[in-house]
């Protein structure tokens, strides 16, 4: 449903599975499983089934691989997105037909008259005020802080995950893997440019907003992926971004974290407060109709959530490929390089054009922000004006993952810096503020 809904922001990958001598899967239930997976998936076009392959075909497709012991090995197809992008784009869209979105903002407290909730009280992180804000239903979908709320009449269990960025080894496929230490799997992805590794899932119990990756879980990933990979033999030298994220399950009985459910839940409390927990990116849409429907029946609202096979805000109309192909040809008349190009379509959608302004205007803004990297100055311009930035993290994180897939120094991290302060009015005391906070999480390691 996403990849035609939103063909833009989720695109088709295709995933190799190697199957050696040890293997903690063996063929036949691998088979099995691809069987089920495709089955669950629904109608898949021809060209994106799952498919066998012999030693000799898999070992000269995935050439990269180690093939010593190796059996066989599967190919099969999945999907790709940029998440913080996918986010952007439903709170834009979100925005377009009348909700109010705070960034910066959290909840610290919530309002209750006899024993139900009214209201709860917000607090702006930057200037430090607050606010009341009264509802008739609250919803909590805060996602790792769901497991912070003081007040809450459920628990929740935290499985973190480790992903590194290192140098480009693959070409336009992923690998799955299954570690050889402690059996648990792992991929290696394409990600601009770069190889992104991960993740190395494992039970978290610590402080939610102090996350880090440490390193027993960096050489984790590297052996085991230096196990699988004859081209490379990479060493902690060689990590150029490293981040931790949380997921959140079910509370489970279970001592194993790869045997607790991932199943999403619609928790209601002894208040009336709504708490979303567990469910995946891929299934997001459908549990947040579920909450839809939810709020409907509990505000006597005779209606449901329609929104199952609703387009994505920033699609374009009209045909995909037919409007990918023009606008390419387009970005490349503009001067901007066709990798870059690539991405920018991907980022922006039909908003690209908002880009291409900037360009026509300053025609050095179709210049690469860092060489190495396929994201241009234009696109930095239009994230800070139109993307709800508040610091300079926010700007080089989370709308162009800069921080993560370079090894940046100060001076250019400066120079992005004096481009952000000029959108974002920033006078020098602000930009060195901002410069010093990226600079101390992200720069010194």
């Amino acid at each position: 449903m996403l990849l035609k809904t939103a063909p833009h922001r989720v695109w088709p990958i295709q995933v190799g599975v190697p199957v050696y001598n040890d293997s903690r899967l063996g063929s036949f239930r691998l088979n099995i499983g691809l069987i089920l997976y495709y089955w669950l998936a629904g109608t898949v076009p021809k060209n994106q089934g799952y498919r066998r392959h012999t030693r000799t075909d898999f070992s000269e497709r995935f050439s990269y691989l180690d093939s010593t012991e190796l059996k066989a090995g599967y190919t099969y197809f999945d999907a790709q997105t940029d998440d913080a992008r996918f986010v952007l784009e439903l709170i834009d869209g979100a925005q377009a037909i009348g909700a109010v979105c705070l960034n910066h903002c959290k909840v610290t407290g919530f309002v209750e008259h006899k024993g139900q909730l009214y209201g709860a009280e917000i607090q702006d992180n930057v200037s430090g005020e607050t606010a009341m804000v009264y509802a008739t239903q609250l919803v909590n979908c805060t996602g790792q802080w769901s497991a912070d709320q003081k007040n809450k009449s459920h628990c929740v269990r935290l499985s973190k995950g480790v992903h590194l960025i290192l140098p480009k080894t693959l070409g336009n496929e992923a690998l799955l893997l299954t570690a050889k230490a402690d059996g648990r799997v792992f991929f290696i992805i394409p990600w601009y440019g770069q190889t992104l590794l991960g993740s190395s899932a494992s039970d978290y119990g610590g402080d939610i907003d102090h996350l880090a990756v440490e390193p027993e879980e960096v050489n984790y990933l590297l052996s085991e992926a230096n196990r699988v990979l004859k081209t490379v033999n990479w060493t902690e030298q060689d990590v150029i971004g490293r981040y931790a994220g949380l997921s959140v399950l079910k509370p489970s009985a279970n001592t194993s974290l790869y045997s607790s459910s991932r199943d999403w839940e619609l928790i209601t409390s002894d208040n009336g407060l709504l708490s979303s927990i567990g469910g995946r990116l891929t299934s997001a849409r459908e549990d947040a109709a579920c909450i839809v429907d939810a709020l409907c029946k509990n505000l006597g609202v005779n209606k449901s959530c329609k929104t199952f096979d609703k387009s994505f805000p920033w699609l374009p109309l009209g045909d995909y490929q037919q409007w990918a192909d023009t606008t390419l040809k387009k970005a490349v008349a503009l001067g901007i390089d066709s990798e870059s190009a690539h991405w920018l379509l991907r980022r922006h959608g039909n908003r690209v054009s908002g880009v291409f302004e900037l360009i026509e205007q300053d025609a050095e803004l179709a210049e690469r922000i860092l060489p190495e990297l396929p994201f241009i100055a234009a696109d930095l311009v239009f994230c800070a004006q139109h993307e709800m930035v508040v610091h300079l993290e926010d700007l080089l994180r989370r709308r162009l993952p800069l921080l993560i897939l370079s090894k940046m120094t100060l001076v250019e991290l400066q120079r992005l810096a004096e481009i952000a302060a000029k959108t974002l009015d920033w006078d020098d005391d602000i930009m060195t503020k901002e410069c010093e906070l990226c600079m101390q999480k992200w720069l010194i390691r």
